[in-house]
């Protein structure tokens, strides 16, 4: 019997795969196409084993739908623009290129010794020009549809490194590289109208189209999107009051409780509203506070945190109902993105505004009373009032529902003729200008005679240019001597060339369709992507449920307006896996972060292992680069193998929950490994003496084919349903019925052995080659069919149950199919190998799970 070497065993069968092009596909429409994908992941240097449970859990779906008979697309690439590799380029003097194509190619090393089962002819990066000269077709094709336009809009300014940031990028009001506070600018962006979309991207929610989604995912981007009806009406001025030039008519407000309107004692406009711009040029107390503000943190979260501050204004509005004057106010906590930019508060019946108004001074009217109180004597204690209830105080609206009085307050106002009920989305147009380097350019020429003008598609791609300064902040392509010099494409004349480049979400937002589909003088060959998408099975982080998600089925619907695509949705399916966790380490003396791999733990204590020294043990958290809990994937293959790594990663937890990385865990895949091939070396070539399409009449009823069919039915059933892990434990208990099953025919031990290789190949698809080359199988086994459960040998009159004590498997029993819960545990309790794990000891629990296992809680 052979020694397992998993060392000499992978590479090889990675050859030959690689030899083979097993993973290469094209369009075949004799066959059903499944197309799995994860997301491709950004080239950073290294991968670690969190990213190794991400490809192996698509890894098993395409091996597995390939096994099925279908036609399996699973691609792999790189979304390889971005600011860290400028942030390296301005630390260590290395081209942004450079330093992205190297990472590119040692990952790519890391990747292909995990044994992925990609298609690496489709292999592509997005900072290849050969990529991103489609994507500068496809934006010109939206300009001209009318997608694309470009307006000045307020954005996330780094004074120090000279760039816009995305909210995400401002923390604590502070730039997150350069840690310089964060100003509000008003500048010339290129967007993309998303907002087209907006009902059509919240309706396919929940008309069936995500139905393979899950509902937290798809919940967060209904929030996102944020449909709202209610009510956009203007508050007149009162008499007398010196109204500003171009506000002659009031303030334009929007709410989506204008049954509260009798409760408003104030308005407030946002500190960037064009109203207070103007009041603004001839108030410096209040230019001061807008500016203030915009120092202030420009993001909703950091604003929603705040205290809310405002600014008391001239100028008053009359309420349109009963005549009160409102106060006007430039309030810190109201957006110019969302509704106006302007509001009327209601502080008894809303908390932010409450806060304002006991901060100033103002009325606090109630006007919503809740159910049983009398009108008489309720009054507001301390706090306002947001729950459900009747209105009250309010002339024409008293005694309604709020859903009542909302209809008759829109009635109303509109009958005045100062508004309208309307439906209002958060949804904002998509700012799609960067002021970087390493991004895909953006093909416009500015031309002092003819305005912004496309450039022309034979002159694309627009490259970037060899030559870039990173040694002062700020955006290289501005500063370029010849680049961004070019002849207008209209007139001739001098132009210049758009220095901004593309936000990389764009690039992440089609790249399925591009891996579909790559011909060389158009983004797509629409008959081929029409083949191939949707994407039958997306994998990837929930850190990715709103943005990347929202912008793909954004850029999927432009593509079909323009005539790339025929599909709306690009996923069909989607899940989202768990992180991989690691305990973090530092060094107790100078708080250096340190790698798993430099610390020593013994007995719940830590040291370092090159001196000694103590080590503290933090918290357990998220692979991350910065904090060093990151494990190498290629210590681990050295050590034990691709096949263990990812056995473990499936087998530990289901695949939608955080999984801790531990040397045990590793350590106990391998010993599995091991079991299995002891059980296949034993019996070389076994496939060859028997011939398994024609059945062994006298083995039809053996316990061992029993266990046999049933297995495939589980795994199958397993896989389909994305429980990896109990998969991995079908496998395991299949296992401990083939090992005991001496006296089964050579017919039956041929059937199960062959099913257990096949059974096994997604997960562990080295061994399972090995296994199926030793056996005597035909071909390669990613080539072979994937095994069918006989139905007349799935009903059992009786079944095999592991049993734990205190978490570990200490035995099974063999029980009748229908015993009871009480029977199961009786012998459970009775079994020879449980009752020397617990002599002694108190039963305090036992656990009977049917069908699965037994647990026994002793002490």
């Amino acid at each position: 019997m052979s020694r397992y070497n998993p060392k000499e065993v992978e590479p090889k069968w990675q050859k030959r795969w690689t030899d083979a092009r097993s993973f290469e596909t094209g369009a075949d429409k004799k066959k059903p196409k499944y197309y799995v994908l994860e997301m491709f992941p950004y080239p950073s240097g290294r991968i670690h084993i969190g990213h190794v449970r991400n490809y192996a859990m698509g890894d098993v779906i395409a091996r597995y739908k390939k096994a099925c008979g279908y036609n399996v697309l699973h691609p792999m690439g790189w979304d390889a623009f971005g600011m860290p590799a400028e942030n390296a380029a301005m630390q260590t003097g290395s081209h942004p290129a450079k330093w992205t194509y190297g990472n590119i190619d040692i990952m790519r090393g890391q990747l292909k010794q995990m044994g992925l089962a990609i298609d690496w002819a489709r292999e592509f990066a997005t900072c290849d020009p050969s990529y991103y000269v489609h994507q500068q077709r496809l934006f010109l094709e939206f300009w001209e549809a009318g997608l694309a336009y470009r307006k000045e809009s307020l954005v996330n300014w780094d004074p120090v490194d000279q760039t816009v940031l995305a909210n995400e990028q401002v923390i604590d009001g502070k730039g997150w590289r350069s840690g310089a506070p964060v100003e509000r600018r008003k500048l010339s962006q290129w967007f993309l109208k998303i907002t087209d979309y907006a009902e059509d991207l919240l309706a396919a929610l929940d008309d069936g189209r995500l139905s393979g989604w899950p509902d937290n995912v798809k919940l967060m981007q209904k929030n996102w999107i944020g449909k709202s009806k209610g009510l956009r009406m203007r508050f007149p001025f009162g008499d007398g009051t010196k109204t500003p030039a171009g506000f002659e008519d009031g303030v334009e407000i929007f709410t989506t409780r204008p049954d509260t309107l009798f409760g408003a004692s104030f308005i407030a406009i946002s500190p960037d509203h064009p109203l207070t711009a103007k009041l603004a040029e001839t108030d410096k107390d209040l230019a001061a506070f807008v500016a203030e503000c915009a120092s202030a943190g420009t993001s909703e979260e950091a604003i929603e945190k705040a205290e809310k501050r405002g600014y008391k204004t001239s100028l008053e509005t009359g309420h349109p109902f009963d005549g009160r004057k409102l106060p006007v106010y430039v309030a810190n906590f109201v957006l110019m993105g969302y509704g106006t930019g302007a509001i009327f508060g209601c502080p008894a019946h809303d908390q932010r505004d409450y806060d304002f108004a006991t901060k100033y001074g103002l009325a606090i009217p109630p006007v919503v009373l809740p159910e049983g109180a009398d009108a008489a004597t309720w009054t507001l204690e301390g706090e306002p009032y947001v729950g459900p209830g009747e209105i009250f105080n309010s002339d024409f609206l008293d005694g309604l529902s709020v859903s009542d009085a909302i209809a008759a307050a829109i009635k109303k106002i509109e009958e005045m003729g100062l508004g309208e009920g309307v439906t209002q989305y958060r949804l904002r147009d998509w700012g799609v200008s960067r002021q970087r380097y390493w991004g895909c350019p953006i093909p416009a020429i500015h031309c002092e005679k003819c305005g912004i003008v496309p450039v022309p598609q034979k002159d694309l791609p627009v490259e970037l240019p060899e030559e870039a300064d990173f040694s002062v902040p700020g955006n290289p392509l501005d500063r370029h001597p010849t680049w961004k010099h070019v002849d207008c494409p209209a007139c001739g004349g001098k132009g210049r060339r758009e220095t901004d480049t593309f936000d990389t979400f764009i690039d992440s937002s089609w790249y399925f369709a591009r891996f579909a589909s790559q011909p060389e003088d158009k983004p797509v060959d629409k008959e081929v992507a029409d083949y191939w998408l949707p994407v039958d099975q997306y994998i990837g982080g929930i850190e990715h449920a709103i943005l990347h998600l929202l912008y793909a089925r954004f850029f999927t619907r432009a593509m079909k307006k323009v005539g790339h695509l025929s599909v709306d949705e690009p996923f069909a399916n989607l899940f989202t896996q768990g992180m991989v966790v690691h305990a973090t380490f530092k060094d107790a003396e100078s708080g250096e972060w340190l790698l798993p791999e430099d610390v020593i733990v013994e007995k719940g204590a830590a040291k370092r292992a090159d001196n000694g020294k103590p080590v503290k043990i933090g918290a357990i958290e998220k692979m991350s680069k910065s904090k060093k809990n990151v494990v190498s994937p290629e210590g681990i293959a050295q050590t034990y193998g691709a096949d263990a790594a990812r056995w473990f990663m499936l087998s530990d937890s289901p695949p939608e929950r955080d999984v801790e990385w531990t040397d045990s865990g590793v350590e106990g895949a391998w010993k599995l490994i091991n079991r299995i091939w002891d059980a296949v070396s034993a019996e070389p070539g076994v496939l060859k003496k028997v011939d398994l399409q024609k059945p062994d009449a006298g083995a039809d009823n053996s316990e061992l084919r029993q266990a046999t069919h049933s297995a495939i039915a589980g795994v199958t059933d397993d896989i389909d349903h994305f429980r990896f892990n109990k998969a991995i434990a079908r496998i395991y208990e299949f296992l401990n019925t083939l090992k005991k099953a001496g006296g089964a025919s050579d017919w039956a031990r041929a059937e199960a052995l062959s099913a257990l290789s096949r059974l096994i190949a997604p997960f562990i698809p080295h061994l399972a080659e090995e296994c199926w080359e030793t056996l005597g199988g035909e071909g390669l086994i990613c080539d072979a069919p994937w095994p069918k459960a006989d139905p007349a040998l799935l009903a059992k009159d009786e079944i095999v149950l592991g049993v734990q004590v205190n978490g570990k498997r200490r035995g099974e029993i063999t029980v009748p199919a229908e015993a009871d819960n009480k029977a199961v545990e009786e012998a459970a309790l009775s079994d020879a190998d449980v009752k020397r794990h617990i002599d002694g000891k108190t039963i305090r629990k036992v656990v009977v799970v049917p069908g699965r296992i037994v647990n026994i809680v002793a002490n």
